[in-house]
């Protein structure tokens, strides 16, 4: 059966009416607008100041708490030991910060698919410091409409004060946030100490470029950047695409109950004017750090620090309108549909997100903080000693991953009738490596095969669950070859 498809002759020397389509250059390198924001008080401008002054209190003050007479939190790359309160990890667990990584991106992915993106908002870094910046700005400088006219004002003796004592602050808590994050990696009262007193020789070569480094990069990312970070550089705002769903919770403008914009007197009833319940004040722009407008719909910009809302809100209340027209919703709740929360994806991140936890906190629970390793004399595969006996020199290696010094008990297993020369205790103090020789000896006539495997154990004698083992080889002649 076949189908006949309409097809129309087009004349070529016929004039074709087009539409006029009016196009527009963007300049993809254009230079960046600064942004002014307008400081705001509300709810959730006050619950991101509360997140932001936890989030700057656990940074700033972990590396100073202290744990058996050590600093709690220290990451000693020289001794390639990292120490959080009572666990000291090594190079070889570098397994637990994967699975630490991937346990944070499914959080990540969790909390974007259920509330978008509230990390951005409320608990990033980028955000916090901007904040802090901002309000220095704010301090030094004026309001939102000060700074725009201190701007665009002359050079002047109060324009230079202004501006050296907010880039002097900024300065300040940028080196602050420096030697704070150096302070993890150096035994942060020492590196205080020698700031403090300018003793650069003590500090370390390494520490002062760290130091530099960090103090540059808070200082031009909080200070001059801002929302280019969030914009340009952070790739999250990027994929969070693919996590929203019309149930994510987001930064919403009303648009049924908005439309039409447009200013009115108080008091007056705007519907019998056909508007909406936007005055089309401009606030919600004026406050947002990105500089977006919420108006025009989601848009990536949008962090959900929610200050569109708080600036709607108070404009709402003036007017003597409901408050809600911006506001945290979903797209079906827009809609007039039913939120629905467990959703196939929200589920299957939350399952992995669990499955991740536990599997962590079973591996830290059973960790045990011994490590043992085995290394053969390879000089003589073996060697017979005065008294005739096969002899295999072996060299252990113990490493003591607790925060207490132990004694260890050294057994083998494997090799019947075979004696051990050597001291078969050692003493290992916290956080330290051993390295202990031993031998193996036997009588040539009770080796069984040339080439056997035997396991060594190490076990502290003060917990019997303080257990290491490591597998080895006992080499000894052939028995078609003369002794």
């Amino acid at each position: 059966m076949s189908e006949n498809i309409p097809v129309k002759q087009i004349d070529p020397n016929e004039e074709i009416a087009t539409e006029a389509v009016e196009l527009q250059e963007y300049n993809l390198y254009a230079k960046r607008e600064k942004i002014y924001t307008r400081a705001i008080k509300g709810v959730y401008q006050q619950l991101r100041a509360y997140t932001g002054w936890l989030l700057m209190i656990a940074y700033f003050g972990t590396s100073w708490l202290s744990w058996d007479d050590r600093q709690a939190v220290l990451f000693d790359l020289p001794t390639q030991k990292f120490y959080i309160f009572g666990l000291t990890f090594w190079p070889q667990d570098f397994v637990l910060l994967s699975s630490l990584l991937i346990i944070c991106a499914f959080g990540l992915f969790t909390i974007t698919v259920l509330f978008g993106r509230v990390w951005c908002g409320y608990t990033c870094p980028q955000t916090a410091w901007t904040f802090a910046f901002m309000w220095v700005e704010e301090l030094t400088e004026g309001s939102r409409n000060a700074r725009m006219k201190l701007d665009n004002a002359p050079w002047s003796l109060e324009k230079f004060l202004r501006k050296t004592a907010k880039h002097v602050l900024w300065l300040g808590f940028a080196g602050l946030t420096a030697i704070a994050f150096v302070g993890y990696f150096t035994p942060i009262k020492e590196l205080t100490l020698n700031v403090v007193t300018l003793d650069w020789g003590l500090i370390g070569g390494w520490s002062l470029f760290w130091l530099a480094f960090f103090t540059l990069a808070t200082y031009g990312n909080a200070g001059w950047l801002r929302e280019q970070v969030c914009i340009y550089m952070c790739p999250y705002g990027r994929f969070q695409g693919v996590m929203f769903d019309p149930d994510t919770l987001i930064v919403s403008y009303d648009v049924k109950r908005g439309e039409s914009r447009g200013s009115r007197k108080r008091g007056i009833d705007h519907k019998e004017q056909d508007l909406g319940d936007c005055i089309d004040c401009g606030m919600c722009v004026q406050v947002c750090p990105t500089g977006i407008d919420i108006r025009e719909g989601l848009q990536y910009e949008c962090i959900t620090c929610a200050l569109c809302i708080d600036a709607c809100d108070s404009v709402m209340d003036k007017m003597n309108y409901d408050k809600g027209l911006i506001r945290y919703t979903t797209e079906h709740e827009l809609q007039g549909q039913k939120t629905n929360i467990y959703r196939p994806r929200m589920i299957a991140y939350m399952l992995m997100l669990f499955t991740m936890i536990g599997l962590f906190a079973y591996t830290i629970t059973t960790r045990v903080p011994l490590e043992l390793d085995v290394l053969r004399d390879r000089t003589d595969l073996f060697r017979h000693n005065s008294m005739g006996l096969v002899e295999n020199v072996y060299t252990l290696q113990v490493s003591n991953k607790s925060q207490i010094d132990r004694i260890f008990k050294i057994s083998f297993s494997g090799l019947d009738q075979a004696t051990l020369t050597g001291e078969n205790k050692v003493s290992v103090q916290a956080g330290e490596s051993l390295t202990h020789p031993i031998s193996l000896a036997i009588d040539p006539a009770r080796l069984e095969l040339p080439n056997q495997k035997i396991i060594f154990q190490v076990v502290a004698t003060d917990d019997d669950a303080v257990v290491s083992e490591e597998e080895s080889r006992f080499i000894g002649p052939s028995r078609r070859a003369p002794y």
